[in-house]
């Protein structure tokens, strides 16, 4: 046996380890959450079940859903890894700790119809099936590297149960309908918004001569309509869970914040843009730090939103063990603080085992990012959410950044494409075999800012139909000008795999959660 078969036999040993370590400390985690369930008050093995499904849930959102908040960050490289994975890791469990709420509701979104349920012990099992069911779609979807809506994957996952237990009828198919819109409402929203930004971008920036005065102009905006933004989204999706804010203020505090972050970075910018080239790279420097604040600012509103999709059904079924008895089926239900933290903890734990697949999914497998397109998608995140929890628009959070990422990515190839078309029309205007002449204008107009370019078109343009310039170049370079030179800068293999994944998250839970709730139901009986 060579060295190479050696080597290769020797890393796979190593990657085979690495997993093994993974899965034996994600058991652990399982086996302490049984074990402490066990000393609880009414404690019944149907609890200490459920409280072991409700711990492995938590772990597939934390190895899917928070890849969201830091992918691009990590994929811009804003931060590495390791830091995403820390970064996200506390604030996620702050959240959820901190501003998780004191109740939930026990039907998620108001999917079925509580009223319809026989009895509390099948909606025991009912919640048990929808919890085991979503958790497992997540656990597939990670290993795929896909990422998926965790909302979705429990809304169906109590639509299959709920049909499964009370039949058709006790489901709001105007909700499912709802829920389905967004899967094409979200996206396009994401990329439009990521979209808009980035071109804005673009043509105040990066597309000027000077790009370094332009970002003494620009960067001190956009950071302050960050920190804007970002506030606003902390107040309505965070704290408001501890105290009530409103719209109004929260918008208006957000504005106080973003204010004083103009007036503070506005010196800063303008004495560092001194020190620094004029280029692509020193502009981007600029959103290195605002991206890690909005990596953490996300995983605190994440994990105090989300947090429910792992422990609202777990918290449902403690009510009804507690009031076991009373024959109602409670629209909330209180939660426990061992409760809160097994969905904290477990979040936390299933993000540092598995979710570096799919952060490096959304973060550099889709598209390249830099910071300046990172800060684009994270705005198109916060900023699509807020308004369109305002309009009562259908929309998915993790379908918002992902179509963030497509936006900028199909973006940047299409200017990509124009600008070479643009190459090609140049040459086309000048005199055949004349590459002193070409490489002179390609060159000043590579160097001009947008506006110079576009006046540089229209001249070449007038002065060939004024016959200005000799001959032209053959008919078969022509020909050639005709085809849109592409570049594909979003990898299509990644579109149809996640959008497929999309697609099928509410039935695939939904089938798979009435399969357990039978199979639940059959081993009772």
């Amino acid at each position: 046996m060579d060295l190479e078969h050696i080597n290769g036999i020797e890393k796979a040993a190593k990657r085979s380890n690495a997993e093994f370590l993974r899965l034996g400390i994600g058991v652990l985690f399982v086996l302490a959450v049984l074990f402490y369930s066990s000393t609880t008050p009414h404690a019944s093995a149907v609890l200490i079940v459920a409280a072991g499904i409700g711990a492995y849930m938590a772990m597939n959102i934390g190895a899917n859903d928070v890849a969201n908040n830091v992918g691009p960050a990590v994929g811009s490289k804003a931060l590495t890894m390791g830091g995403a994975l820390l970064i996200a890791a506390v604030f996620e469990a702050a959240g959820a700790i901190i501003a998780g709420g004191e109740v939930v509701g026990t039907i998620r979104n108001g999917i079925i119809n509580p009223a319809l349920i026989a009895d509390q012990a099948t909606f025991i099992w009912l919640m048990m099936a929808a919890l085991l069911a979503a958790a497992l779609w997540l656990n597939i979807a990670t290993a795929v590297g896909a990422p998926v809506s965790t909302t979705h994957s429990i809304v169906g996952a109590i639509l299959g149960a709920g049909v499964a237990a009370g039949g058709m009828g006790i489901a709001d198919w105007g909700k499912v309908a709802t829920i389905a819109a967004s899967w094409v409402v979200s996206p396009l929203l994401g990329a439009g918004i990521a979209a808009m930004f980035l071109y804005f971008i673009k043509r105040n920036i990066t597309y000027q001569s000077d790009m370094l005065a332009a970002a003494r102009r620009m960067v001190p905006v956009l950071v302050a309509l960050m920190a804007w933004t970002f506030s606003s989204y902390l107040m309505l999706k965070g704290l408001n869970r501890i105290i009530e804010i409103s719209f109004v203020h929260a918008i208006l505090g957000g504005a106080v914040i973003g204010a004083v972050t103009y007036a503070v970075l506005k010196p800063l910018v303008t004495r560092k843009t001194s020190q620094l080239d004029n280029n692509k790279q020193a502009i981007n420097s600029f959103f290195t730090l605002p991206l890690i604040f909005a990596a953490a600012l996300l995983s605190f509103a994440h994990g105090s939103n989300d947090v429910a999709n792992a422990i609202g059904p777990l918290a449902a079924i403690v009510d009804a063990l507690t009031h076991m008895g009373s024959g109602e089926v409670a629209q909330k239900a209180s939660i426990p603080l061992w409760v809160m933290g097994i969905g904290a903890l477990g979040i936390s734990i299933g993000l540092a085992l598995y979710g570096p697949k799919v952060i490096r999914t959304v973060g550099s497998e889709i598209t390249e990012l830099d910071q300046m397109r990172a800060y684009c998608i994270a705005m198109s995140a916060t900023l699509t959410v807020i308004v369109a929890s305002q309009l009562g628009l259908p929309v998915s959070s993790t379908h918002i950044a992902v179509g963030g990422v497509f936006g900028v990515g199909f973006l940047r190839e299409y200017l990509k494409n124009r600008y070479e078309m643009m190459v090609q029309e140049i040459k086309a205007h000048h005199p055949e075999g004349d590459q002193a002449a070409i490489d002179a204008f390609l060159s000043k107009f590579k160097e001009a800012d947008i506006d110079e370019k576009g006046a540089m078109l229209k001249d070449l343009k007038i002065r060939a139909k004024q016959q200005l310039d000799p001959a032209h170049f053959s008919k078969i370079e022509r020909k050639n000008l005709k085809k849109v030179y592409r570049k594909e800068l979003v990898k299509r293999e990644q579109i149809l795999k996640i959008a497929a994944a999309w697609v099928i998250t509410v039935p695939a839970s939904a089938v798979m959660a009435a399969g357990i709730f039978f199979m639940i139901r059959g081993i009772s009986i």
